[in-house]
């Protein structure tokens, strides 16, 4: 993949969800300037040789028009860590990285837009929105014609099934299932193994059937 034009990176985050993106960015040829993190990233290989820096105000050294952020901190529900730190340097100026994994398979058809992260082996059908800073991570499926609200979060390995609509902040868990024509509104939760049949109100989780365990003797 050429990197001809496109501009350098600063990284913010140092964990599990940066490192991710950091072999996604590295193996594209992209250039990474910088980590921003403030915990100690020395033990994760994919970020040897490139600068560390531990305080959010640290980008600013870097002019807004010379550089392009993508955000490394992974989400969690309730926690508003990630958009609060977009917004802070969106409102400086800055612009996030659009990030599609080469191993990712996305229609023509399907509109990816500004700050999403897409993962290795996602798949992404025909006349599908993906929102702004959102994450769709390893593996997950959205069929036709879905609508994925701002700053959600796919997490791996989860299919999505056709026209579903989510609102902003929806997090769906690992290996979630939900099934077609649904719709998630505002910091909606659907649980790790969850099948969801029907919509979900805002702030509404959705929890798994818990296994039962019993002994054959």
């Amino acid at each position: 993949m050429s990197n001809a034009g496109q501009l350098p990176l600063v990284l913010i985050g140092g964990g599990g969800h940066a490192s991710v993106l950091a072999d996604i960015l590295l193996r594209q040829q992209r250039n990474i300037l910088a980590v921003i993190s403030p915990d100690d990233i020395s033990g994760r290989a994919v970020f040897r040789g490139i600068t560390h820096y531990q305080q959010d105000d640290d980008v600013l050294q870097f002019q807004p028009d010379q550089v392009r952020l993508v955000n490394g901190i992974g989400m969690i529900p309730g926690s508003d860590i990630k958009k609060l730190l977009n917004q802070y340097y969106l409102s400086l100026g800055y612009r996030f990285e659009t990030v599609i994994a080469s191993e990712a398979v996305i229609s023509p058809y399907a509109t990816i837009s500004d700050g999403a992260q897409i993962f290795p082996g996602a798949i992404i059908q025909a006349g599908t929105v993906i929102g702004q800073h959102s994450v769709i991570n390893t593996g997950v499926i959205i069929e036709h014609d879905c609508c994925i609200g701002d700053y959600n979060h796919i997490a791996p390995g989860s299919t999505v099934c056709g026209q579903v609509e989510t609102e902003t902040d929806v997090f769906v868990g690992a290996g979630a299932t939900i099934i077609q024509n649904l719709k998630l509104k505002h910091q909606a939760v659907v649980g790790a193994g969850a099948v969801l049949t029907k919509s979900l109100a805002g702030t509404e989780i959705a929890y798994p059937a818990r296994a039962v365990i019993k002994s054959i003797q």
